[in-house]
């Protein structure tokens, strides 16, 4: 048998192919952008990286081996190089289309990787099909940068699907707002005013603290966040602490907390640590023109009336206390129904007993209280 007729005899007995067609073939070489393909045909076949997969800069090695079996669509049967030119992707990007268009009718859930972060949304693949997450339908809050959500697998719902306008959206915040309302409503099945519960603290504002506490917020008042005075809540408390709470108050889906625990009141043994005559030391916190308001500890503040601050007359507290100043002083005045205390620093500047406040002191006292 001459040479030519062995040529002829062995092309005859290999498949022909056409533009179109679906191909089956054994993976013989794979290179980081290009696979090679053993499909029966006198020439092998050639799966480029974008032909393999929509997934940017992947790396083929990574993900196919040497004795794989593919199937491929056929795009040239002659790339100019004698090899054809073939598309996995295609194929694959077909049977994802059909999935899809399943998830859509029956608005089942579908999970695809975030593969490019574009202007104006995110763009995932499932099964080599591309979906649109319009930035709006990422998060059930808004979110300025999506960066993060890169190369992250995300679960969504199809909630438009045309494939030859290659407009299919992927909408993930409607499953986030159903997940929340559905631990919100467990949530308020199973906590009462009362409880103690552990949250995590979501945002900072000037007049108090969100709360996450597993299905809703709940607000800590500034007022509620000490039994002291507080002036700024950022300086306490910043995104991401874990707080251990109790529930104040709750008014439909509105949750009040509090970190004024009973345990921790300072008013429950004051009687014994402020008693009429004992000697203790405080901080000047503020001031009036009548007198100055003492802090003992923390939630408790005292008057120390202008008239009790020294054997010599004083015209106002501020010219001879500053805010911040220590002092030692004794009680000369308790009122628990009230939680009132009356200082002096003058009973121990003499043997003295301290006079007591006038009707008019504590006119002003009172109603210097009532305002703070």
């Amino acid at each position: 048998m001459s040479e030519m007729d062995f040529e002829q005899m062995l092309e005859e007995s290999l498949k022909t192919i056409r533009n179109g067609e679906i191909v089956e073939g054994t993976v013989i070489d794979v290179k980081e952008d290009e696979i090679i393909l053993n499909i029966g045909y006198k020439a092998d076949g050639i799966i480029t990286r974008n032909e393999y997969t929509n997934v940017p800069d992947a790396d083929l090695t990574q993900m196919i081996h040497v004795g794989d079996t593919l199937e491929a669509k056929v795009l040239k049967v002659n790339d100019g190089d004698g090899q054809v030119s073939l598309s996995y992707k295609a194929i694959a990007a077909e049977k994802g289309n059909e999935k899809l268009e399943a998830a859509f009718n029956d608005g089942s859930v579908v999970t695809a990787k975030v593969v490019q972060v574009l202007n104006g949304g995110l763009s995932a693949v499932f099964e080599e099909s591309r979906i649109f997450i319009p930035a709006s339908l990422v998060s059930d809050t808004y979110e300025k940068d999506l960066s993060k959500y890169e190369g992250q697998d995300l679960d969504f719902v199809i909630i438009e699907f045309n494939p030859k306008r290659r407009r299919v959206i992927g909408d993930r915040k409607q499953l986030l707002v159903a997940k929340k309302e559905a631990m919100a409503k467990e949530l308020l099945e199973k906590i009462q005013v009362g409880d103690v519960i552990e949250g995590t603290v979501k945002n900072v504002t000037d007049f108090g603290a969100f709360v996450d506490l597993g299905g809703l917020d709940g607000l800590l008042h500034i007022s509620e966040m000490s039994w002291g005075r507080v002036e700024n809540p950022k300086k306490l408390f910043k995104s991401g602490d874990q707080l251990r709470v109790f529930i104040k108050d709750i008014h439909d889906n509105k949750i009040a907390l509090s970190l004024k625990f009973d345990e921790t009141n300072p008013w429950r043994n004051a009687e014994e640590k402020y008693a009429i005559g004992n000697v203790v030391s405080g901080k000047v916190a503020r001031m009036t023109d009548f007198g100055a308001f003492i802090e003992l500890e923390p939630g408790v503040d005292a008057l120390l009336h202008v008239s009790q601050i020294s054997r010599e007359h004083v015209e106002k507290p501020s010219d001879v206390l500053n805010v911040g100043q220590q002092v030692e002083v004794k009680i000369i005045d308790f009122n628990p129904e009230s939680r009132k205390i009356s200082l002096s620093m003058k009973a121990l500047q003499t043997d003295e007993p301290a006079q007591e406040l006038s009707a008019t002191e504590e006119t002003e006292d009172s109603s210097e209280e009532t305002e703070e």
